[in-house]
């Protein structure tokens, strides 16, 4: 009830009328069952616009940081994500990443929409980077189809250290559903992994438009704040 209420009676009409997202490729999303949405990341709202785009409930594996801010903006990103069925995950790899994982299939054998994130981070600079191959393995474990989705002009409104939303459009283009069923019982290949992986990340950026570096984001965003040391 509190989801329904925060979607459709507070967040939802605001934000909607404030950003006025089009969307293409509504019908791609399954009308029930288990998928996952795997989507490019431009900006925090990225996990704001998208649910609020879709008439079934998704959840996001949203880091924990987004839970543990202080003050009344802390209270209210975080009153916001745990209203929209958002998951608080550790990403500090090793036993967290398990958790992680688990906490995925969790949510998919229940039939629901889960939404990932492959580049792991958003975007230092609206350029799409190598994909983790997390994705993949969950995808292969649960059985479940991969829908893409790319963001659009997410990050003109809250970029990266921006702090006050800019009042523009966005964009939501949802793409046609991927199976990756030819590869089951392969999920510790590593090699059926990132073949996986890469394949998702050459949809979303077709979809998106965005110019591809085959690297990580967290290794740019590292050399960039060694580089301001």
């Amino acid at each position: 009830m509190f989801y329904w209420i925060m979607k459709n009676l507070i967040a939802g009409p605001i934000v909607l009328t404030v950003f006025r997202p089009w969307i293409r490729g509504l019908e791609n999303v399954p009308r029930s069952g288990g998928a996952i949405l795997a989507s490019n990341h431009l900006s925090f709202i990225d996990s704001v616009i998208l649910p609020l785009v879709l008439s079934r409930r998704v959840s996001f594996l949203a880091k924990s940081d987004y839970f543990t801010g202080k003050g009344i903006k802390g209270a209210l990103v975080r009153g916001f994500f745990l209203a929209t069925g958002q998951l608080p995950i550790d990403r500090s790899g090793g036993k967290a990443s398990e958790a992680s994982l688990n906490t995925g299939l969790g949510v998919l054998g229940r039939g629901d929409l889960l939404g990932i994130y492959p580049e792991g981070t958003r975007s230092p600079d609206a350029k799409m980077y190598r994909g983790r191959t997390g994705v993949a393995r969950m995808v292969l474990e649960a059985g479940v189809p991969v829908i893409p989705v790319a963001m659009i002009d997410t990050h003109k409104v809250m970029a990266i250290g921006t702090k006050v939303p800019k009042i523009r459009r966005v964009g939501v283009i949802i793409g046609e559903p991927l199976d990756f069923s030819r590869f089951e019982g392969l999920e510790s290949d590593r090699f059926i992994l990132r073949s996986v992986t890469d394949e998702i990340m050459y949809e979303l950026q077709r979809l998106s438009g965005q110019e591809y570096a085959d690297v990580y984001a967290t290794s740019v965003k590292e050399k960039r704040t060694n580089v301001v040391r």
